[in-house]
């Protein structure tokens, strides 16, 4: 948690007290003015680290105790530090950006800056952090994972209705009236005008007609009507 003037915070630094009389509007000119030559720096790990003390490594953390994001800025340190250019909070902001804004903060004040400094081993040691910035706020929260999508299971459904009538179309003849007759597996096709008769005296089948009946009457359910695409069996 950053330290403040009411037993919480350390003496406000030289920057810090620039940028309160300033306003916020000031504070973002003040940072750079109040710059060392040689600026302070610390690795993304180091900072995760502090982070990890303070909130428990959540950036977007906003508990409203009055300290924001993974390093719990006071507003009024998010602002001096030019954090606002990034987002109004430290919790909106991304994990880059308040990274990236607790270094300028790191410059101004030094490790004493956080209370958990010690604890995750915050130094001016020099390493640019290389964290990105740029971008607009709140990429530090998680986003919601998209919901599996269900659609891969439609096209098996679709495929499976559309295979259906074929399935039933193998099995099944229909009739001028719109019914559906069974087809058979015989080796003469039913043409339009055939009759059992008829059949059989081309065919040659022995037993003429009843025979011919006989052989297929798993498939002609009345002697006198046969209908084209059926096939009957002549032996």
């Amino acid at each position: 948690m950053l330290l403040n003037s009411k037993g919480k915070h350390r003496r406000p630094s030289k920057a810090t007290r620039l940028a309160t009389l300033a306003g916020v509007a000031g504070a973002a000119v003040a940072v750079p003015l109040m710059g060392a030559t040689n600026a302070s720096a610390a690795s993304v790990e180091t900072w995760d680290a502090v982070a990890q003390c303070e909130s428990g490594g959540n950036w977007s953390i906003n508990t409203g105790n009055g300290y924001y994001g993974g390093l719990q800025f006071s507003q009024s340190s998010w602002a001096a530090a030019g954090g606002t250019q990034y987002a109004a909070r430290a919790d909106l902001a991304s994990k880059d950006q308040q990274i990236a804004t607790a270094e300028k903060l790191l410059d101004m004040q030094g490790p004493g800056a956080w209370a958990c400094a010690g604890a995750g081993g915050l130094t001016n040691d020099g390493v640019d952090p290389g964290v990105n910035p740029g971008g607009s706020g709140q990429s530090a929260r998680k986003p919601e994972q998209a919901q599996p999508q269900r659609q891969a299971e439609q096209p098996t459904t679709r495929s499976e209705q559309r295979e259906a009538p074929k399935a039933e179309s193998k099995k099944t003849v229909t009739t001028p009236t719109g019914d559906k007759v069974k087809k058979g597996d015989g080796e003469y096709k039913v043409k339009s005008g055939d009759t059992l008769s008829k059949i059989a005296q081309k065919e040659g089948v022995k037993g003429g007609w009843s025979k011919l009946f006989q052989l297929n009457d798993d498939i002609v359910e009345d002697a006198d009507l046969i209908f084209p695409g059926q096939q009957l069996h002549l032996k």
